[in-house]
């Protein structure tokens, strides 16, 4: 019975194909299928619509509940299964497939049946650098094959290198599966030249699927858009998917490719444009109102894959709104720094002193260039993973400074071949001692991989250097890197071509210290986000302690963007009744000013938050003053509050202090521009509103947090009299600024609470339970905790080589605020854009030269 059921369900899945599940019902009841029969078919078919619609993963916005016609693959199906079995084949867990197979579901189950008379549906899909987007795009072109989609056009980025590379990812897992099945417009050689008879293609009786990848480019996408006209009698019973890979570059916004890819799709009766990318702020900010391409009918928020390197991995992030700091992981220790001295060494300064620039190997670029070949060996020891071995230096977007760095490259590596063959002791110790320290800093035993010693290594070196080759891969050079003929060592100078998609098998080191001035073009070019398989102990990335703080930043913004489509989804938004907020940055713009027109403040609120100052500068005038400040709030406290004197453990409080005192300490408070919560202007505006609108916040706790500072002899702060209190120790993270450090946490749970009774609270103190004694005991009253921190603080742990002693000229006073949750609707600032003088900083955009070169 079950199989006769299934055989009758497939046949209602064929006129589903052909049309719509009513349809399919009315033929089932056509040819005389029974009132119980039809009811088993309509609740099995809900169901499997269910199960699309209720994936947890990837997270979905979509607008009014868009009609699901796809409910996964069937057996009947070519494309996916032969897509399937290659993934397989090289290596895919069963886990990642039921992953990329429930992902590419979903994408292809919110756009338009192909059987539909017409339809524009636009989307965008939202995933992480280097994560798989290419094998999700590839995927959902299979499943849409099989259902009927026809003509594929695949937009691979404005750069021959990924337009190459992307047709031969889909020939080698789409059509050469299945030769019979597809019909290519273009090869990995050649971009779009029209074929004659374009009818012959198009026309419904052709069956074949059309593959087209080509370039951002005007001539190229003009071409295609004209040999469409050609056929405009024949395109309205072909429906066509429009890839838009790295859909934030070029597309949004530009005067030539922006109307140019709307022209085609309209002359596309039945059209599905599905953007791809990493970096959507761009395309988050496009005006909803406009015939553009902004993704009206959904928005696709792919999950990380396990064991993707990704920003926050790398560079850690900031807290956002409701996190525990203590839960929010703070990066691996693999940033290195280039120091500020060395950058003009290795860049040129401004436009002027490009002609005749002459890079020197620096001490942090030799240190790079030598724990490349040590790693390589390294890798070599464990024959694992990926066989290839690269290093990117990313200095510059200008070409002639690209080509500088050959010759001075390949003169270090030849001297260094014949020091390591002449079995040279002075180079060998170095080269030992590069290794053990970085060894020691990121242990292989973390990452679940092998420990490889010097020794062991060692011998392995003379072949690594023989096989290095350095490459300049720009868009006037010849020799470019090619990972298709056999293991490749090689050390890449580059910039825009080595990004946006592009990727560098292989890659455990880069030496990057280009100056970029937006979100996007900084995560492109960041080419180490991706998978290390076999090596992941061993990345390293050479920068700026400036360049890192600013990926952190965005790690953060990035976090808070994905927060935002997943929340909008739990809540019933949909793509035109949300905007994404973007964070923004004092240094940064969030994407091109052309693409930010439509972009306006967003609002915040600091309810149910705690707030707390991890940076800090440490120059005595700045440390002097924020002293000041917090003395002259204690003293005020003290006079107007009421001291707790049940408080223990060397702590203070001073309980019913009215809001006045508070908001004058915060304007005279000097906070770290780098903490951009913690602002004087937005604090002291959101408790004036919710004073306003709740009286919630008239009175105030004012704690401090007494330390350990001084086991021997105890360190004392005194604030005022009978405020006296042992100063606590926090160090600082490794390779800060001059003059600037970051400590990372300052607050703990406990400190949260010291206001509260948590006296019934067995085990440990969760962020959840603060809340809610706080919303319990004391619902209308926010906590202010100061800290006296000892400008002598050392690492606790002599292990933690990614901490040193703060270094500070005067005693620092950090601050901790704790707001309960509103009881009604919070009373919201907007974050305010600010604008830092760049007037005399050489900032490098991103160079879309290549949208009016000549066509390969």
């Amino acid at each position: 019975m079950t199989g006769k059921f299934d055989q009758q369900y497939a046949a209602f899945l064929d006129w589903v194909d052909s049309g719509t599940p009513e349809t399919a019902m009315k033929n089932l009841e056509l040819f005389g299928a029974s009132e119980d029969l039809l009811q088993q078919i309509a609740e099995r078919h809900e169901q499997e619509v269910r199960k699309v619609k209720e994936r947890e993963e990837p997270r979905t916005v979509v607008l009014d509940n868009r009609f699901t016609w796809y409910t996964g693959p069937r057996a009947k199906d070519k494309c996916w299964p032969a897509l399937e079995e290659t993934l397989k084949k090289s290596g895919w867990s069963d886990k990642s497939l039921d992953d990329l197979d429930g992902a590419s579901t979903k994408v292809v189950s919110l756009l338009s049946h192909p059987q539909t008379r017409a339809f524009s549906t636009k989307g965008l899909v939202v995933g992480y650098v280097q994560s798989g987007k290419t094998t999700n795009f590839t995927a959902v072109t299979a499943k849409a094959a099989d259902r009927g989609y026809k003509l594929f056009i695949v937009l691979a980025g404005i750069h021959n290198g990924l337009r190459r590379q992307t047709q031969r990812r889909l020939v080698q897992q789409l059509v050469k599966p299945n030769p019979s099945r597809w019909l290519q417009l273009t090869d990995p050689d050649k971009d779009f030249t029209p074929p004659a008879n374009a009818a012959a293609y198009l026309a419904k009786n052709n069956k074949q699927h059309i593959l087209c990848v080509i370039k951002k480019n005007p001539r190229v996408l003009e071409k295609f858009s004209a040999w469409l006209e050609t056929a405009a009698e024949y395109l309205a019973d072909c429906p066509a998917l429009i890839i838009d890979d790295e859909a934030d570059q070029a597309t949004v916004a530009t005067a030539t490719i922006n109307p140019l890819i709307c022209e085609i799709l309209g002359r596309l009766p039945k059209s599905a444009y599905v953007g791809y990318t990493a970096t959507p702020f761009a395309n988050l900010l496009i005006d909803p109102s406009a015939k553009d391409l902004y993704p009206k009918h959904f928005i696709v928020n792919l999950p990380k894959p396990q064991g993707h390197f990704g920003t926050e991995v790398l560079f850690g992030r900031d807290v956002i709104d409701g996190e525990d700091p203590e839960d929010v992981f703070d990066g691996y220790d693999m940033i290195r720094e280039v120091p500020r001295s060395e950058v003009e060494l290795v860049r040129p300064g401004s436009r002027a002193e490009m002609d005749g620039f002459r890079p020197e190997i620096t001490g942090s670029l030799r240190t790079a260039i030598l724990y490349f070949w040590v790693c390589t060996a390294a890798r070599r020891v464990r024959n694992k993973g990926n066989p290839h071995s690269t290093m990117l230096v990313h200095t510059s977007v200008n070409t002639s400074v690209h080509n500088s760095f050959e010759q001075p490259l390949e003169k270090f590596r030849d001297a260094t071949e014949t020091l390591v063959r002449s079995g040279d002791g002075e180079l060998s110790a170095e080269l030992r001692k590069i290794w053990e320290h970085e060894s020691a800093r990121v242990r292989a035993e973390d990452f679940h991989e092998k420990k490889v010693t010097f020794d062991e290594l060692e011998s392995l070196l003379p072949g690594v250097l023989h096989d290095c080759r350095i490459v300049m891969d720009n868009s006037g050079s010849k020799d470019r890197l090619d990972y298709e003929n056999g293991p490749v060592v090689a050390i890449a100078v580059g910039g825009n071509t080595l990004s946006r998609g592009l990727t560098l098998e292989g890659l455990a080191v880069s030496f990057f210290v280009r100056s970029v001035s937006a979100y996007d073009t900084l995560l492109q070019m960041g080419r180490w986000f991706g998978f290390r398989n076999g090596y992941a102990d061993l990345p390293r990335i050479w920068m700026t302690n400036e360049l890192r703080d600013w990926f952190r930043h965005i790690a953060t913004v990035e976090t808070e963007m994905r927060r935002d489509i997943d929340v909008y989804m739990v809540e019933d938004k949909t793509p035109m009744t949300f905007a994404v907020r973007l964070r923004t940055h004092p240094a940064l713009r969030v994407t091109a000013a052309a693409k930010m027109t439509n972009a306006v403040p967003s609002a915040s609120a600091y309810g149910g938050q705690r707030v707390q100052t991890r940076y800090f500068r440490t120059d005595r005038e700045w440390l002097t003053g924020n002293q000041a400040a917090a003395r002259t709030l204690i003293d005020k406290a003290a006079l107007e509050g009421r001291t707790d004197k049940s408080v223990k453990d060397g702590n203070k409080l001073i309980r019913n202090v009215p809001h006045d005192i508070v908001t004058e300490f915060l304007r005279d408070y000097s906070f770290d521009e780098r903490s951009q919560e913690c602002d004087s202007k937005l604090l002291t505006e959101y408790i004036a509103r919710r004073i306003a609108r709740s009286g919630a916040l008239r009175s105030w706790n004012v704690a401090i947090i007494g330390g350990s500072a001084g086991d021997e002899a105890p360190k004392l702060f005194s604030f005022a009299n009978e405020f006296t209190v042992r100063m606590v120790t926090r160090s600082a993270l490794d390779a800060e600024d001059a003059g600037r450090v970051d400590i990372k946490t300052l607050m703990s749970r406990r400190d949260a609470a010291i206001d509260l009774d948590v006296s019934s609270v067995k085990g440990e103190l969760t962020e959840k339970m603060i809340k809610e004694l706080r919303a319990h005991q004391s619902p209308g009253t926010a906590l202010l905790a100061l800290y006296a921190i000892d400008k002598d603080s050392t690492p606790l742990d002599r292990r933690a080589d990614h901490r040193r002693p703060l270094n500070a000229a005067e005693d620092v006073i950090g601050v901790g605020l704790v707001l309960p949750e509103p009881t009604s609707d919070d009373s919201a600032v907007e974050w305010n854009s600010v604008s830092t003088n760049l007037a005399n900083v050489h900032i490098e955009d991103e160079d879309l030269s290549a949208l009016h070169t000549v066509d390969d």
